[in-house]
């Protein structure tokens, strides 16, 4: 890649999520970096005229050197995101200089705060409304947590509530309730060492399950309430929706992964003939048949090529498990957030690992709630192998890039935020480059 002069961009702060406001339209070609555990996707495009977007660029390669969602092998990382991104170039014939990158890194967690910002009588200004983000950045803020988005949910000027845009209004208190997600300062430092060390900047750091959502949910889901939950290869990620906004977020450190080393540990064989046997034969019911059907099996360690033989309800018995587990957390996470609720009668299941076959019924029957699978909506150019569920993140990482599923775009809400760590380490690398 050609060098360029490193310039790193702080985390966007975030207005009420409004997904039918028109985009800024970016003539100039943009990329977006889905980062995750077994996979690594780029995506290079541009607005049209027309406001429509149009995929330039993609970029595909197998996850290394992370594990449930944070690096933990520098290196490993490093090459492969140069790769997926180098791919990405190429098919552009373009060279980014930033990207937009999911946020999975850090444990990151939901909380909610309410403020009540003095007005005394007066008109209420946009200077207001970065106060309140900044207000609840200040409280919000914890020892070795970053936030990544400030996202007001509501406003509420004296005693009228469910004001979407307050600006003009005149009141004596502006109430507002902020949804915060945040992630460990140290796991963020490490992301933007990572995409550093591959001569790009992190342009802006979104949550992953939101931006799954945007490309996923449609306009009836995001308003009436839906909870997307992303199933990827090292980790769930799960977000509430409703009134079209944001409720609420959460992340469990397992995903297909675990299924995969769950069969390789119960029938004695790799990773990789663990993943096959997923792929060809998993399911997560079992058939009448499947104590008659029997499978090939490479034991780990034997000599000539020793196959055993197992029959598929084997393979069912080990996925099942897993995947109840998994449905069991995501369903005491809402339980305990109040969520319930809020998050409707529907439930929305993308990423790879949620296309096994049987998950969508088993999600249905333990969450007590309607089920499909979201594929990301149509965009322009997209390769059909990007296409499927698994894309999810990435398709919707190129939507948010491009201006999609944000409002107050005319108003900087960064503000004057609390000095963290990682907001430290920017303001470090941007004095001494």
């Amino acid at each position: 890649m050609a060098d360029n002069p490193r310039r790193v961009l702080p985390p966007a702060e975030t207005g009420p999520l409004d997904f039918e406001a028109p985009r800024h339209h970016r003539t100039a070609p943009f990329g977006v970096l889905d980062i995750g555990t077994t996979k690594i996707a780029c995506l290079i495009g541009r607005t049209e005229s027309d406001g429509t977007l149009r995929v330039l660029g993609f970029g595909w390669q197998k996850g290394r050197g992370l594990n449930s969602g944070d690096i933990t092998d520098l290196e490993a990382a490093e090459k492969a995101i140069r790769a997926c991104v180098g791919q990405a170039e190429d098919m552009a014939d373009t060279r980014l200089r930033a990207v937009t990158v999911n946020l999975t890194c850090g444990q990151p967690e939901s909380r909610l705060f309410n403020v009540q910002w003095p007005i005394g009588g007066r008109a209420i200004t946009g200077n207001d409304i970065r106060g309140v983000v900044s207000e609840g950045r200040s409280r919000a803020e914890v020892d070795d947590r970053e936030a990544i988005h400030v996202l007001p949910l509501n406003f509420a000027v004296d005693a009228t509530d469910h004001v979407v845009d307050p600006r003009g209004l005149f009141c004596t208190t502006l109430n507002t309730r902020l949804h915060i997600i945040d992630a460990v300062s140290t796991a963020l430092r490490t992301m933007e060492a990572c995409i550093r060390r591959c001569d790009l900047d992190i342009e802006d750091l979104v949550s992953a399950p939101l931006v799954a959502g945007l490309s996923t949910l449609v306009p009836e889901e995001r308003d009436l309430g839906a909870t997307i939950i992303d199933m990827g290869g090292g980790t769930t990620s799960l977000a509430v929706f409703a009134d079209n906004q944001i409720m609420h977020t959460a992340q469990l450190a397992m995903g297909g992964l675990h299924v995969t080393r769950d069969l390789a540990i119960g029938l004695s064989t790799t990773l990789i003939h663990a993943e096959r046997l997923k792929t060809l034969y998993g399911n997560v019911e079992v058939s009448p048949d499947d104590d008659r059907e029997l499978l090939p099996v490479p034991l780990v360690g034997e000599e000539d090529h020793q196959l055993a033989k197992v029959p598929r309800s084997m393979v069912v018995n080990i996925i099942r498990p897993r995947l109840e587990e998994t449905f069991d957390h995501i369903k005491d996470r809402l339980d305990r957030a109040g969520m319930a609720r809020a998050a409707g009668n529907r439930v929305v299941l993308t990423g790879g690992a949620c296309q096994l076959p049987g998950v969508r019924e088993m999600a249905a029957r333990m969450l007590g709630r309607q089920v499909r699978l979201g594929r990301p909506a149509t965009l322009r150019g997209l390769p059909e192998l990007a296409s499927g569920p698994a894309f999810a993140t990435a398709a919707g990482l190129l939507s948010w890039a491009a201006g999609d599923g944000r409002t107050f775009q005319d108003i900087d809400l960064q503000g004057e935020p609390p000095v963290g760590l990682f907001r430290r380490l920017v303001n470090f690398l941007k004095e001494r480059v």
